[in-house]
Order: C-alpha cells, then sequence, then structure tokens
C-alpha cells in the first residue's frame, strides 16, 4: 500500500514539474513573440513621426506625383518621388516576367519530374542562390549583365532591365521554394484522379495540379515582389541611380530604397524628413504585399 502511495506521489510530482517546464517554455515563447510585435511597432511609430512632419511644408500630392527631386535647391526646394515610385514598380514587373516563369517550371520539374538526387542538388543550388550577399549579385550585374546589355543594346549598360534582371536572379529562390511546396503538397488523389480519367502527365500538371495550387503560387510572386521591392545594394550598383523619370528599359533609373541609401549620408533638414517620407511609402508598399498574402492563405484555407 505505501508503495503504491509513493508510487502515485511521485507520478503526481513529475506531472507539477512537467507543467511547470511547459508554461515556462510558454511564457518565453510569448516574450519573444511579443519582442517581435513591439518592434515592429516601435520602428512603425518612429518612421511615421520622421517622415510625417514634411506634409507640413510639402502637400501629399504633390511629394508622391512631383517628377522634380531637388532637395537641396536654395529657394525652391523640390521633393517630387514620382520617378523613383515608378522606378520601383518598373523593375519589380520586370523582374517578376523574367523570375516568375522560370521559378514556376523549375518548381514543377523539381517536384513532378525529376529524380529524387537531382532535386537534393538543385535544392541545394536554390538555396545556395538564396544565401549569396546582395553585393556579390551587384558584382555580377556589374561585371557580366551591365557589360551584356552595353554591347548588345547600346548605352552604358546601366539601367532598368539591368536591375531587373539581377532581381530576378535573386527573387528565383522565393518563387521556386513556394511553388514547389506547394506542388509537393497537394492532395495526391487530384493527380491520380486526372490520371484515371486519361490525362496525359502534362495535362495533369498544366490543368489540374498548377490550378490547384494557385493560391500558394500568388503568394510566393507576391513574396517575390516585397524582395524585389526591399532590394537595394544589387539594383544600386546596375541601375543608374539617375534621379529621372524613367524613358524606356535601357534608360537610367532609381528607386525608392536606392534614393534613401544614396541621400541618408549627407541629407538634413527636410531633406532628411523626406527620405523618411519616401520610406513611409515603401513600407506601405510591403504592408501592401503582406496583406495580400494573408488575403491569398485565408483564401486557400477555407477552399480546403
Amino acid at each position: 500500500m505505501t508503495d503504491t502511495v509513493n508510487k502515485q506521489r511521485e507520478i503526481e510530482k513529475t506531472i507539477r514539474n512537467r507543467s511547470r517546464k511547459e508554461k515556462s517554455v510558454e511564457v518565453v515563447l510569448l516574450v519573444c513573440a511579443m519582442v517581435s510585435v513591439v518592434s515592429v511597432l516601435f520602428i512603425s511609430f518612429f518612421i511615421f513621426q520622421r517622415g510625417l512632419p514634411l506634409f507640413k511644408t510639402v502637400g501629399v500630392g504633390e511629394f508622391l506625383f512631383g517628377t522634380d527631386w531637388a532637395p537641396t535647391r536654395e529657394g525652391n526646394p523640390q521633393f517630387g518621388i514620382l520617378p523613383f515610385i515608378l522606378g520601383s514598380i518598373y523593375v519589380t514587373l520586370g523582374a517578376l516576367l523574367l523570375a516568375v516563369p522560370i521559378g514556376i517550371m523549375t518548381a514543377v520539374f523539381m517536384a513532378e519530374i525529376a529524380d529524387k538526387r537531382i532535386v537534393e542538388v538543385m535544392r541545394s543550388v536554390v538555396q545556395l542562390l538564396a544565401g549569396i550577399p546582395s553585393v556579390i549579385y551587384g558584382f555580377f550585374g556589374v561585371i557580366v549583365i551591365s557589360k551584356f546589355i552595353r554591347e548588345t543594346f547600346g548605352g552604358t549598360g546601366y539601367s532598368m532591365l539591368s536591375g531587373a534582371i539581377i532581381l530576378a536572379i535573386m527573387v528565383l529562390p522565393t518563387i521556386i521554394n513556394i511553388t514547389e511546396v506547394t506542388i509537393a503538397s497537394l492532395p495526391k488523389s487530384i493527380k491520380e484522379g486526372s490520371l484515371a480519367l486519361g490525362g496525359t502527365r502534362w495535362q495533369t500538371i498544366i490543368r489540374v495540379q498548377l490550378p490547384a495550387a494557385k493560391s500558394g503560387i500568388i503568394a510566393g510572386v507576391v513574396l517575390g515582389m516585397g524582395r524585389a521591392l526591399g532590394e537595394t545594394m544589387a539594383v544600386l550598383m546596375v541601375a543608374g541611380n539617375a534621379p529621372i523619370m524613367p524613358q524606356g528599359p535601357l534608360s537610367k533609373v532609381r528607386t525608392l530604397t536606392m534614393n534613401i541609401v544614396t541621400d541618408m549620408g549627407y541629407a538634413s533638414g527636410d531633406h532628411m524628413t523626406s527620405l523618411f517620407t519616401t520610406s513611409i511609402v515603401l513600407f506601405l508598399f510591403i504592408l501592401i504585399l503582406n496583406l495580400s498574402v494573408n488575403i491569398i492563405k485565408g483564401k486557400t484555407e477555407d477552399m480546403a
């Protein structure tokens, strides 16, 4: 009887200790989560606090749709960032036009066609591609891509097209990884049902699996777009960094991130404030993209 009571007490003690450990882990995880949330709130508050005062002297429309950027001009400074907004949009869309087809086709090959050994090698290559520093991409763009464009199409080679190509290479890992995981996680019944109805392998991939994975693919593309919008160093090295309205694929451009980095070292007064205001515009772009991803994920869960 005594042994039974002692064993029961030991079991209860073990349960209590395990419960304390679990609660401690929950508290640690909660603190980590709160640190992340508070950090985002502080960063947002700091950016808006430093950037919004510009609108006391410069109108919102003038700032967003003005085409002249001359913040250091004496007597009549100009703070129009429309060329940088368009530069960011054009370079990002150009990168997606190049990266999305290649990324989706690569993901399909890895998920449905390639041998397992080949897939392992390709995954390692994609992971390595994602880990290369931006400045290395920039050097590659200066030495290879800009030179190729200069010799092929003329001009200096430092252009919107160069920036789009280098960004396309940089966003490929995001699109490939998310698309491959999405396709691989589809229920086997979808593929088997199509094949059982007489569909060929390619018909099943193109007409059944890709449409079924559409939401995940779109999420990957949107995340890649966010990476492209936020990239600075590589684009700064190959896109020309000229504060002018984009004229075509071979014209020099300056993006929002490039403008912040270029002017931050010597800006002061309203000029410095305008750079924080530019960061607000970039922040809103990224926020909209993140909300889009959450909406897409919500629709995917509802469909499931």
